[in-house]
């Protein structure tokens, strides 16, 4: 096969590279620069230095593609206008959708007759009678599924995931026998293009704040207000830290969490009890399937977050527009924005953003 391999200076796309070069296929190494290098919180230069090395270790061709004014357009932009509404966005589904996946092909097919593309996800595609099925790698803690379901059938018949059987020790071990500048490097956290700063001091710069109004916080049992907010953008559901409420006779000293918020009103509602986080049943809407659509009655497994488990649910109800899940216990904090990812066995059926 002639790969096209992306590699993000990081050890599992290092590995990745390096396995399917050990498996004789033809490969050619590209960074995906989808940021401005110079800014000096996204670590964008270094990670591209990093690949290099990596690819001129290996004896593998080396190339940089510009995708940033595609990531700006169909990540960026989404991410801040959903920010805008007050809704807490997921642009690494979207970074694997539109670019990763989608503009990275077609960019390297400009250049070359590429049969595949890799990278360094822990994630599994199998072939089935149905067509492609994207399933869950061997090393659990690092299955990146959830980040991968919006992907096509046409996407996923020629993505490689050369990780699928390895766990990341395993993947370390070999990066550092294989003398990887990469083996011991840190692993990636958090949206790259935010770095190292503050979300809130991110979006800060980039929203139209003229739109944004400070409002009450209010206790979701009492109705009495507890407090003002500073914009409803700024805060995200489950959250704890920052809502600066204190000093109040009426209510206990522990802390408190946002459970919801009324646009309408432009309120914060907030709770002292984490019970109130709870919910048993999920709407979503943007639905995507891998296959089939899941069928109403039937019971699977889904993922609110990333670092979720995966629990049990049932379809209460589904059209083209929405889906309705109801767990066996309930699940906190369903943030609108964040996926909901239903699983058959080991297997992403889909899913979509909750509404």
């Amino acid at each position: 096969m002639r790969i096209a391999v992306g590699l993000s200076g990081g050890v599992d796309s290092s590995v990745a590279l390096q396995l399917l070069q050990q498996q004789g296929h033809d490969c050619t190494a590209f960074y995906m620069k989808n940021w401005d290098e110079h800014d000096p919180l996204c670590p964008s230069a270094v990670d591209s230095a990093d690949a290099r090395l990596v690819a001129e270790k290996l004896g593998v061709p080396f190339y940089t593609l510009d995708l940033s004014s595609a990531y700006r357009e169909r990540v960026f932009r989404q991410f801040i206008a959903y920010n805008q509404r007050g809704i807490t966005p997921n642009p690494d589904i979207w970074c694997n959708e539109y670019i990763k996946f989608a503009a990275f092909w077609d960019a390297v097919q400009a250049l070359g007759d590429y049969t595949h593309i890799a990278t360094g996800h822990y994630a599994r595609v199998r072939e089935t009678p149905q067509g492609h099925a994207l399933c869950t790698p061997t090393d659990a803690q690092k299955d990146q599924t959830y980040f991968l379901y919006r992907l096509s059938q046409k996407q996923l018949s020629r993505a490689l995931f050369p990780l699928a059987e390895l766990t990341k020790p395993e993947v370390r071990h070999l990066a550092e026998t294989t003398g990887l500048l990469t083996a011991e490097k840190k692993d990636s956290t958090g949206i790259c293009f935010i770095g190292k700063r503050h979300y809130r001091d991110f979006i800060a710069e980039h929203l139209d704040t003229a739109q944004i109004l400070p409002g009450p916080l209010q206790d979701l049992r009492t109705g009495q207000a507890v407090g003002t907010h500073t914009g409803l953008p700024y805060y995200t559901l489950g959250q704890r830290k920052n809502l600066l409420i204190g000093g109040l006779s009426a209510f206990r000293e522990l802390p408190w969490f946002v459970v919801r918020k009324d646009f309408a009103s432009n309120t914060l509602l907030v709770s002292q009890y984490e019970e109130d986080l709870l919910e048993r049943r999920v709407t979503a809407t943007e639905l995507h399937w891998i296959q089939a659509p899941p069928m109403v009655g039937q019971r699977y497994t889904a993922k609110i977050r990333y670092r979720s488990d995966a629990v049990p649910c049932t379809v209460i109800s589904l059209s083209a527009e929405q889906l309705v899940l109801e767990f066996t216990k309930p699940v906190r904090s369903p943030t609108p924005g964040q996926a909901v990812v239903l699983y058959d066995g080991p297997c992403v059926v889909g899913g979509g953003e909750i509404a």
